[in-house]
């Protein structure tokens, strides 16, 4: 699908059935790290996997970037398919996008799977606000190398999964990374007293320490009446990738939870 200046390319699996399950990677990864769970989905359910853009084989980006855009390109993608409602499973950016989804068309989710994902409409403490505000001038100093290397440590414990990430965060370059990871901390929106109220599975690594994604995950999940929290052993912040075994058991008990 071409729109807005980038192919974005996409993949789907239509085997019939009555739900759809569209996974959404995170920043700076491609469709492929979802490979450890699609054989474990792919006979039960119709998938969609894409590159968004700007990453994996959906470049050059274009001239813009924000994860309202994603949602715009997903529903574009979803229209082309004939997909009315789906289940979103995200990982970090991915899981942004999907909040996004449920905020703003909650007709079109079943159920959200975020994966090592900050909570898009909680209120920010004063430290995390000002490391907000700091992140822009930080990421923009670093010297690239460092960035891939800091940010690749920071995502994976495995070291094949640290490899992939390298070369998915090389292909995109400095330029489009800091963009892209910028759109992503923008997409932030304080609701009071809002709740997603959709079954979810929220999942985070056990070593996962990127923003405050492990803190605040167990008091997102009791503010929402239907949240299933799992920490996934031996994992930081790709857990589906680091200990596919544990989350796959998890997400397979979530998807079959009637």
């Amino acid at each position: 699908m071409s729109k807005d200046g980038c192919n974005i390319h996409y993949w789907i699996s239509n085997q019939g059935k009555d739900s759809w399950l569209i996974w959404l990677h995170g920043a700076g990864a491609d469709h492929k790290m979802f490979n450890e769970q699609i054989p474990v989905v792919d006979k039960a359910f119709n998938l969609l996997l894409w590159d968004a853009r700007g990453h994996g084989l959906s470049r050059p980006m274009g001239d813009k970037f924000s994860i309202k855009l994603l949602m715009e390109d997903l529903i574009e993608i979803m229209k082309i398919e004939g997909i009315e409602k789906a289940t979103f499973v995200g990982q970090s950016m991915g899981g942004n996008t999907a909040q996004e989804m449920a905020f703003y068309h909650p007709h079109k989710v079943e159920k959200l799977v975020l994966i090592d994902c900050t909570c898009n409409t909680m209120k920010l403490t004063a430290m995390e606000r000002f490391y907000l505000y700091l992140t822009p001038l930080i990421t923009r100093m670093y010297p690239w190398s460092n960035l891939v290397h800091a940010s690749v440590k920071a995502s994976a414990l495995q070291p094949h999964v640290q490899d992939y990430l390298q070369q998915t965060f090389n292909l995109i370059g400095k330029k489009d990374f800091v963009k892209i990871f910028l759109a992503t901390a923008a997409c932030l929106h304080y609701e009071e007293g809002y709740t997603i109220n959709k079954p979810i599975l929220l999942v985070y690594g056990e070593h996962d320490q990127t923003g405050n994604i492990k803190k605040i995950a167990p008091s997102w999940a009791s503010s929402e009446p239907n949240c299933r929290l799992v920490e996934i052993a031996n994992a930081s912040h790709c857990a589906n990738q680091d200990n596919p075994s544990q989350f796959n058991t998890s997400l397979w008990e979530f998807l079959n939870d009637q």
